[in-house]
C-alpha cells in the first residue's frame, strides 16, 4: 500500500482517481483550495472516519501551501512515496491577447506550471527515502501539440510536460518514476466550457483513474 498526494481532487479526474485508490486501501491526502466542496460527497472527511484518508488545504498558487500540507502528511502516514498532480485550470487567451488578459497568463502559469513543481520540491525528500516511488502529473494533449488557437494553455502545459522530463531525469537514480499522461477530451465541467464533443465518445474520468492504480 501506498501513501499517496493528489491534488486538485475535488471533481473530475483527480476525484475518480482518488476514489479508485482509497478502495484498493491505499493512504490518501487530498489537497484542495476549499474543503466544503467536499462536503456530502463520497470524499466527505467526516463520512471516512479512517486514518488512511485525509484532507488538507491547498492552494497552488501559495508557495507556503504545499510544505504545509506535505509536512502535515508526512506527520499523519509517516511518508510519502506517490504525488498525483491533478490540480490545473483553463484560460482561453489567444497568442494576440488583449492588455487585461496578461493576468490569466500570469494565472495559469502559477497553477499549471510553478504549482505542480513547488509541491513537487517540497516532497521530493520524502519521495527519495523509499527509492520505489511515483510521481504521476495530468498533462493533457495539449503539452505535445499546440492545436487551435489555445496559446496561454498550450504554452503552461507544454512547459508541465518538460517538468516531467526533468523530474525523471533527477529523479531515475533515486528511484523515482515519473508518468505523464496526455488524454484528449475528458469527460470533465472543464471540458463543457470549451467542446462540445459527445461525452459518451470522449475519455471518461474513470479510464483515467485505472491508469494510476
Amino acid at each position: 500500500m501506498r501513501s499517496i498526494l493528489i491534488s486538485g481532487a475535488n471533481r473530475g479526474i483527480g476525484k475518480a482517481i482518488a476514489l479508485k485508490l482509497l478502495k484498493e486501501g491505499h493512504s490518501i491526502s487530498l489537497g484542495v483550495r476549499r474543503a466544503e466542496d467536499l462536503i456530502n460527497t463520497c470524499l466527505d472527511p467526516e463520512l471516512n472516519d479512517s486514518k488512511s484518508f485525509v484532507v488538507h488545504k491547498y492552494d497552488a498558487i501559495d508557495k507556503n501551501s504545499s510544505k504545509i500540507w506535505v509536512e502535515r502528511t508526512v506527520k499523519t502516514f509517516g511518508n510519502i512515496n506517490t504525488v498525483i498532480h491533478c490540480a490545473g485550470i483553463f484560460k482561453r487567451t489567444n497568442l494576440i491577447f488583449d492588455d487585461n488578459e496578461i493576468q490569466d497568463i500570469e494565472y495559469l502559469w502559477r497553477v499549471n506550471v510553478l504549482g505542480p513543481w513547488i509541491l513537487t520540491k517540497d516532497a521530493w525528500k520524502y519521495l527519495s527515502i523509499s527509492n520505489c516511488s511515483r510521481i504521476i502529473v495530468l498533462v493533457s494533449m495539449s503539452g505535445k501539440r499546440s492545436k487551435g488557437n489555445l496559446a496561454s494553455y498550450s504554452m503552461s502545459k507544454f512547459a508541465l510536460m518538460s517538468l516531467c522530463q526533468t523530474m525523471r531525469n533527477e529523479g531515475w537514480g533515486k528511484g523515482i518514476r515519473v508518468t505523464a499522461i496526455c488524454p484528449g477530451w475528458v469527460n470533465t465541467d472543464m471540458a463543457k466550457e470549451i467542446n462540445h464533443f459527445p461525452k459518451k465518445d470522449m475519455i471518461q474520468t474513470n479510464d483515467i483513474a485505472n491508469i494510476c492504480s
